[in-house]
């Protein structure tokens, strides 16, 4: 039973992480885009990046929610 707490554990930490770099890249992409120096390749990188990690919470949370039978 304590490796299922340590696998929740694990993966709550996670996906803390992956927040928080998502919410990094966020600020990054705003301030990039808000500068007269934008450069638009590096804003499209950054935000695929931005889904990418979006899409590894999503699994990651649904991985947190136990399986129901309708």
């Amino acid at each position: 039973m304590a490796e299922i707490f340590d696998s929740i554990s694990i993966l709550k930490n996670k996906i803390a992480a992956l927040t928080e770099e998502h919410r990094d890249l966020d600020e990054a992409v705003t301030a990039l885009s808000e500068s007269h120096q934008s450069n638009e390749l590096q804003i499209r990188r950054l935000k695929k990046r931005k889904l990418l990690l979006k899409d590894q919470i999503i699994q990651l949370k649904k991985m947190l929610v136990p399986d129901v039978l309708a």
